[in-house]
């Protein structure tokens, strides 16, 4: 326990490290860069991430590291931190505070410490393996026993969706009671602070959903893949999280028909 305390700690380290370099820049008409695959990208993912970066291989030197912004190195280790400097970077370059920082710590591929950070809106999750969820220092709990046909599902967009995944999860959309597009990251904390039921998602990279899992599992919650197993390092990108077990295997049953 004392050791998942101090990975915890250097979570928030990174956390509070990242968000000068990302408030610094936000709202300031920041230069916007396109990446090998159209997506955005601006000097506040880049500092962001290089800030947290050097802090983890100052402090743990031995463990990996995946970053969206500067890949991957020494990820066979037992210990390999994911780092998402600004998920929603449509949403930062445009004004909308609804992005966030995304820090997970995954011993041999499972996630076991997961923090979102919504700089923005000055709110901070906080999960780990073993310990409740808390959001700005208070223990919060996922909403529970909502049946499908009353349940809030959230995705982040449609254009996430193609082909047979495009059917799936219009048939969760068709059972579900409403389905809110828009969000990113801050739709999982909406679902484990209570006040959303699901959120489907697909066409993910490993740093949008890493630290997602301890986030959610720390408030009660459930999230897993397409297939129902749980969130790994190895994980397709198809991503399935609720409030409530049974709700989520309702949800898992529309998207398997």
């Amino acid at each position: 326990m004392a050791a998942m305390q101090n990975f915890i700690d250097l979570a928030v380290v990174l956390a509070n490290a990242a968000r000068p370099e990302i408030m610094s820049r936000f709202r300031t008409g920041i230069a916007v860069d396109a990446k090998s695959d159209a997506s955005p990208v601006t000097e506040a993912d880049r500092s962001a991430e290089r800030v947290m970066r050097k802090i983890i291989t100052d402090t743990y030197p031995d463990h990996g590291i995946l970053g969206e912004e500067y890949g991957s190195e020494n990820v066979d280790a037992e210990f390999v931190w994911v780092l998402d400097p600004i998920d929603g970077t449509n949403s930062f370059v445009t004004g909308k505070p609804l992005f966030g920082t995304l820090i997970a710590l995954c011993q041999n591929g499972k996630p076991i410490v997961g923090v979102i950070d919504a700089p923005g809106m000055d709110e901070r999750w906080v999960g780990a393996q073993g310990y409740p969820t808390t959001l700005n220092g208070k223990v919060i709990k996922t909403r529970t026993g909502t049946a499908l046909d009353t349940a809030w599902l959230y995705a982040t967009t449609p254009a996430m969706f193609s082909g047979a995944n495009q059917e799936a999860f219009e048939r969760l959309s068709k059972a579900a009671w409403r389905t809110v597009y828009g969000g990113d990251c801050y739709a999982y904390g909406l679902l484990a602070a209570g006040h959303v039921d699901l959120v489907c998602e697909a066409s993910l990279g490993t740093y949008d959903f890493a630290a997602l899992a301890p986030v959610i599992e720390g408030a009660g919650g459930i999230i897993t893949d397409w297939d129902g197993a749980p969130v790994t390092l190895q994980s397709d990108g198809r991503v399935l999280a609720a409030g409530d077990k049974n709700t989520h295997s309702a949800a898992l049953k529309q998207l398997q028909s």
